[in-house]
């Protein structure tokens, strides 16, 4: 076996290395480090390939190279332009597959997607009456009407989308300032990619604004949508147990994998799981029944409803293979190696694509019809199960390598969690910040990249907010790669949290971590903003909270948009690796300084996490003096007692 390069902070992903090494598969690591160096140009974002005349590259250096493009575009406009392409390249994929839980909605409460039903009633009334939808009639009625109203603002012209009437006045008054309010989602990205073709804007700033709108509708429009209405039609997610880990898979049952971000398909596997055809195939091979599990977001979508564990993150979608014990991984959208099937030619797995919009070469594809839900379902099943025999034994390496996890926690849920039954309140959180327990409320999501050690720099952020009593919420990757490491778990907190973080994660049994699922999710840290706001105590603007985010492993141009709603609602957010404008200073110099003038918001750039999780901590510390709150109880957790048991003798804050 090849001597380990540790490339994961994983020890499962790192087993799954060695043996894909000694074989000579490559996975993407080994990609990677083929690729050579990267473009400097690109990475800097002064490379612009808007028209045929180019591509032209722009020359950080003034006494040497280009300094504008063919057409006269500069270092800044070309940063600038780059970017707000990707932030609506970003937008138009969270908002289209909120466009897809809207028709499957709409479909469901006509009728005619016989394999669905509403299964979050109070949620669609809630909705309804927020809407000023009447609550008369039948549950399919009143959804059909939701779901025609939100289809609304897809193609919405003028006016504003409907969730900003949630948003607090103060910002409201920010985003008309700055000319960014969303209208329609469809007609903000349109307008967006319009503005990047050659000879469109070439103002830097106003490609910028782009920018903040093209994630503004993605935040408060498509992800908002795709999150709401999910929960309306799947169910709202309720706190529950799990693993998470390559060792979720079993040796004796068939191992299904659903990879992708859209729950539609994999809410109809788990429907179709135990139906009477799909176990009597897996009886007629040997097997004991189906073993499904979860990559990427499409796992956290089915784990936050029906505790169906997950197998790993981003880059464990080819570790998962290596394990010589996957009978069939079905995908749909987003974040899906065209190298799995290089991987799958070596071992018996089968991938099946089921979505329109992504068609793999090499893949089986089986188009998903929500008229036929269960059918499709079982179809993939009933393949799962017949490729069982032709495993081969001396392939099989599961690690044993899993971790318990509680998830399924959204805005919601945190008024009973916290307030309870009685009471349900955001109050006992808002008096936890209030009263020096809790530092702050940080969002640390986002994916892998093989530019950095798998996980480390999720977990070496983690570990250090929660030592200084910061309560962190997770989605996506980020969530699962704190879910492989045990942090999502309430025995966590004994481990990694600071005494007053401690103090309330034991009164209500909470992991230090919650997770709040799919990065389509990251609404919900916006709704539970909102929910801080109103409370009371903490500010009336997202801008006064102690509130910030952090994408440490960041990889996608989704990542880049979430970054800009998260900016531009006010939130000061760490990325890992810079955004691709530092061949510009301007452009630079504006995202991480003058724009939190303009939005309450700004970036940091910081690829070391313990120095980025110290600048969001020096953040929440200004915050929390400038609303002359109390000062912490507590000093920070020891650097020497992070994971053991910790002491209940704590030094009080000077």
């Amino acid at each position: 076996m090849a001597e380990s390069k540790q490339r994961s902070a994983d020890n499962a992903a790192n087993q799954m290395m060695d043996i894909a090494a000694a074989k000579g598969q490559k996975v993407a690591y080994d990609r990677y480090e083929a690729a050579g160096p990267q473009c400097k140009f690109g990475q800097l974002g002064i490379c612009c390939r808007a028209c045929n005349m180019g591509p032209c590259r722009i020359s950080t250096n003034p006494e040497k190279g280009a300094q504008t493009g063919i057409c006269g575009a500069t270092a800044d406009v070309i940063a600038a332009r780059n970017l707000a392409l990707r932030v609506a390249v970003g937008a138009s994929a969270h908002s289209d597959h909120g466009r897809d839980v809207v028709h499957l909605l709409l479909q469901t409460a006509r009728g005619k997607a016989p394999g669905y039903s509403i299964k979050g009633p109070v949620k669609l009334r809630k909705l309804a009456q927020e809407w000023g939808i009447p609550l008369e009639g039948s549950n399919e009625e009143i959804a059909e009407k939701v779901a025609l109203t939100a289809l609304e603002d897809f193609s919405r012209q003028e006016g504003q989308l409907r969730f900003l009437d949630r948003v607090p006045a103060k910002m409201k008054e920010r985003w008309e300032k700055m000319g960014v309010t969303p209208r329609g989602i469809d007609r903000e990205v349109v307008s967006a990619l319009h503005s990047t073709h050659m000879g469109g804007s070439s103002d830097a700033m106003q490609l910028i604004r782009n920018c903040v709108r093209g994630g503004l509708v993605d935040g408060w429009g498509g992800a908002m949508i795709a999150t709401e209405l999910s929960d309306i039609l799947f169910g709202e997610p309720k706190p529950l147990v799990s693993e998470a880990n390559l060792g979720v898979l079993k040796n004796d049952m068939v191992n299904i994998l659903v990879h992708g971000h859209e729950p539609v398909l994999s809410e109809a596997l788990v429907a179709a799981s135990q139906a009477p055809e799909v176990l009597s195939a897996c009886e007629r091979v040997g097997a004991k029944g189906i073993q499904l599990a979860g990559i990427c977001c499409t796992a956290n979508e089915i784990l936050m409803r029906h505790g169906v564990p997950i197998a790993g993150n981003f880059l464990h979608q080819e570790f998962a293979m290596v394990t010589g014990a996957v009978e069939l991984m079905v995908v749909d959208i987003q974040c899906i190696f065209p190298a799995l099937r290089t991987m799958a030619a070596h071992y018996h797995t089968k991938v099946v694509s089921t979505s329109s919009k992504a068609r793999f070469e090499g893949f089986e594809h089986i188009e998903f019809d929500e008229a036929d839900a269960i059918e499709s379902a079982k179809r993939i099943l009933v393949m799962a199960a017949d490729n069982y025999a032709n495993r081969a034994p001396e392939k099989v390496h599961i690690p044993t390598d899993k971790q318990p996890l509680v998830a399924g926690f959204t805005t919601e849920g945190v008024f009973d969690h916290l307030g309870g039954k009685y009471r349900p309140s955001y109050r006992p959180l808002n008096n936890a910040i209030i009263d020096g327990r809790i530092r702050g409320v940080v969002g640390v999501v986002g994916c892998n990249t093989v530019k950095a050690k798998q996980d480390e720099c999720h977990l070496n952020m983690v570990k250090e907010l929660l030592r200084h009593d910061v309560l962190v919420v997770q989605t996506g990757c980020s969530a699962i790669a704190c879910g492989k490491a045990g942090l999502l778990a309430p025995e966590a907190a004994e481990l990694y949290a600071g005494r007053g973080l401690l103090e309330v994660c034991d009164a209500v049994g909470l992991p230090p971590c919650l997770h709040l699922g799919s990065c389509v999710d990251n609404s919900r840290i916006l709704t539970a903003c909102i929910e801080l706001c109103r409370e009371g105590g903490l500010g009336d603007d997202f801008a006064e909270l102690p509130v910030a985010g952090a994408a440490p492993e960041w990889m996608s141009d989704k990542a880049i948009t979430i970054g800009f709603y998260v900016v531009g609602s006010g939130i000061f957010t760490v990325v890992g690796e810079p955004l691709p404008v530092e061949g510009s200073p301007r452009v630079t110099e504006y995202l991480t300084d003058g724009m939190e003038k303009d939005f309450g918001g700004k970036f940091a750039f910081e690829r070391d996490p313990i120095k980025g999780a110290h600048l969001i901590i020096e953040h929440l510390n200004a915050k929390r003096e400038a609303l002359h709150i109390s000062p912490m109880m507590y000093e920070p957790r020891a650097i020497e007692t992070i994971g053991t048991k910790l002491s209940r003798d704590f030094v009080p804050a000077k």
